[in-house]
């Protein structure tokens, strides 16, 4: 019998990190959790000895650091898969669900974590309304574009994956930081749909209760 995994995720509540917090809850993996203020780098002494780029997520499995958020569920799935939550490279979706998958982050969270600074995150002397409406829209188009990339209910290969939690949590994102009125009503049902799930409600129930922790 192989020994149990060791996962220890350093999380910040709702931050990047919840996509790995949402996928090891998916996956019914045991987990260490710390939870920390964000930023980590600035509220925790010591963090950057932790994780040398000091964000979240700092993810340790089985002695190994990752820090890239939709990275981490994609590895989950496979190294204590097999699991239909990743798409295998001989499915026909597999190019897309990749896509996905980095979607999420790459496209979708990075327009979104700009909009953030500059409306929340720099002093208020340092806030720029223009950037961060201009970032808004970014943010907007792109995610109808995803959507309009979307085949069915999902991201990707017809069910629920890890391409759906990374795209999941931008859209989640977006809904607590003020940009609603950048998702359109297929999104906010497909976000409805994604957070019904057992995964999504234990996840939320780990790191406890409270506003978003950015």
């Amino acid at each position: 019998m192989s020994a149990a995994p060791r996962i220890h995720l350093h999380h910040c509540r709702d931050a990047r990190s919840f996509r790995v917090l949402w996928a090891l809850e998916e996956l019914g993996l045991p987990y260490e959790l710390t939870m920390m203020p964000f930023p980590p780098r600035v509220f925790v002494e010591g963090y950057r000895d932790v994780n040398p780029l000091g964000t979240v997520p700092a993810c340790f499995i089985d002695g190994q650091l990752m820090t890239e958020s939709a990275a981490i569920p994609h590895v989950l799935a496979t190294k204590f898969g097999p699991s239909p939550l990743a798409v295998a490279p001989d499915e026909p979706d597999f190019p897309a669900y990749m896509n996905f998958l980095m979607m999420g982050e790459a496209t979708l969270t990075f327009p979104q974590t700009i909009h953030l600074r500059y409306t929340r995150l720099e002093p208020p002397e340092r806030r720029v309304a223009q950037a961060a409406e201009d970032y808004a829209q970014w943010f907007g188009s792109r995610l109808r574009n995803a959507e309009a990339m979307m085949q069915g209910d999902y991201a990707a290969a017809g069910r629920f994956t890890m391409a759906d939690i990374s795209v999941g949590y931008a859209v989640m994102l977006a809904r607590q930081i003020g940009l609603e009125e950048q998702l359109t009503p297929g999104m906010q049902a497909y976000f409805d749909r994604l957070s019904q799930r057992e995964g999504f409600r234990r996840a939320q129930a780990a790191q406890g209760p409270g506003g978003l922790g950015l």
